[in-house]
């Protein structure tokens, strides 16, 4: 005769039956416990946010967090070698990694000021979140894809335009809000002068760039980003997906050009006048989540950028480096 699972309990006996109920239960428990693992198919569209720990939300950069000693001495002499092939000096390259896996750092140069050319666009797609709260979820499409020109490949009439209707004093001011630049620690984020246009400039108190940045406060500026922590949440991934703008085809320059062809995504702002070639990104693949960021100054700047992009890469991935 066929029993029924509560028949079968009950002529175990009362203890026997208590046991196994007891051990349904816990099995049962352990099973709705266990977490949903994210699932990233390709790396053209992951979910940020999820690649983020918890140290790396606590993680701080400011002007006393201390260098990794291991990763510093490779960024050194990463740096020297293509400065050595290229033929430029050292006063004329700044850079800066930040590991958000393993959370170690390395700059060069990390607080010394340079004119930072488009990249500083970066403070007008922040001031524009701040000012505009609603933006972070209400953003209309033509506007998304407006930032997204200014910010992907760089426009200069789209970026005048924004900075224009917020004033360059209201972009500094958010810009200031967030410690991006600091008088007593050799400067950082500037955005002094319209895209593109002459008339209005306000030049930085230390270096009088009419567009500067250091290393250190890229650095921060995407930290920042990661963590949720420019504007809210929901305009720090707003801004990321702004970066992102699939719609938009890349620049193939720079960092982009480097990592052409590798598995990973680059979320990056370049920067380009004359002999001043920058660049500064968010790079995600497998086994790698990194902040890069050079500030150039030479007319070689872009061969440099290309190949800090690939080396760094190789040192993230865990790949071997020649000659290393």
């Amino acid at each position: 005769m066929k029993q029924t699972p509560i028949k079968f309990l009950i002529l175990c006996g009362p203890f026997l039956a208590l046991a196994i109920l007891t051990l349904l239960l816990y099995a049962s428990g352990r099973t709705a416990r266990v977490p949903a693992v994210p699932h990233h198919p390709n790396m053209t569209t992951p979910d940020i946010p999820q690649l983020r720990s918890e140290r790396v939300n606590h993680y701080v950069l400011d002007y006393d967090t201390p260098t990794d000693p291991v990763l510093q001495s490779q960024l050194e002499a990463i740096d020297a070698a293509l400065r050595a092939k290229y033929g430029i000096s050292s006063n004329q390259t700044a850079v800066g990694l930040l590991d958000l896996k393993g959370l170690r750092l390395a700059m060069i140069h990390p607080d010394r000021i340079e004119y930072a050319a488009s990249i500083a666009k970066i403070g007008i797609l922040l001031a524009y979140f701040q000012l505009h709260p609603r933006a972070a979820t209400n953003l209309s499409a033509e506007t998304r894809h407006e930032l997204g020109l200014m910010i992907k490949v760089s426009d200069n009439q789209m970026a005048t335009r924004f900075s224009e209707a917020m004033g360059i004093t209201a972009i500094q001011n958010v810009i200031n809000s967030y410690g991006f630049y600091n008088i007593h620690h050799g400067g950082g984020l500037w955005f002094g002068k319209h895209y593109g246009k002459a008339g209005e400039r306000v030049g930085d108190p230390i270096a009088n760039d009419s567009h500067a940045a250091t290393i250190r406060q890229l650095l921060r500026f995407y930290l920042l980003l990661e963590q949720g922590k420019l504007v809210s949440p929901a305009a720090s991934r707003t801004m990321l997906e702004i970066f992102a703008s699939p719609d938009i085809p890349a620049d193939n320059i720079k960092f982009v050009r480097g990592l052409q062809g590798r598995d990973v995504r680059v979320l990056s702002k370049s920067g380009s006048w004359e002999d001043w070639l920058h660049d500064s990104a968010i790079i995600i693949g497998p086994h790698r989540f990194y902040i890069l960021a050079a500030l150039t100054h030479h007319p070689q700047g872009d061969e440099y950028l290309v190949d800090l992009a690939r080396v760094a890469d190789d040192l993230m991935s865990g790949a071997k480096i020649p000659g290393s």
